[in-house]
């Protein structure tokens, strides 16, 4: 659990692409998986699948067969991050050392 880290450079360009329009079907499962380790409190289970808990909200989220997340990944993961305040916009132009925590 890495809760209340700094969003690097790396996690802010996940977030931008997550919320991209429209949505991308290029966003790398280890890419989100590591920015939810910031962000969130994450358990792996035994069958594959990770529940993310994000301030009030918990999701369960199944390993990609490949690595890239699919269409409904993306929709729960913008409502999750838009639900604890996280956005491209409220992490634009942020160096890591200004970023807030979350």
């Amino acid at each position: 659990m890495a809760q209340n880290r700094e969003l690097d450079a790396h996690h802010r360009a996940t977030v931008e692409k997550i919320f991209n329009h429209p949505v991308s079907h290029n966003i790398q499962w280890h890419d989100v998986l590591s920015l939810l380790q910031s962000v969130a409190t994450v358990s792996e289970e035994a069958d594959g699948r990770y529940t993310v808990t994000l301030g009030s909200e918990t999701e369960t989220f199944d390993s990609p067969r490949h690595h890239g997340i699919d269409e409904q990944q993306v929709v729960d993961l913008r409502r999750m991050l838009r639900g604890a305040g996280i956005t491209p916009k409220s992490t634009a132009g942020l160096d890591a050392k200004d970023s807030p925590s979350y």
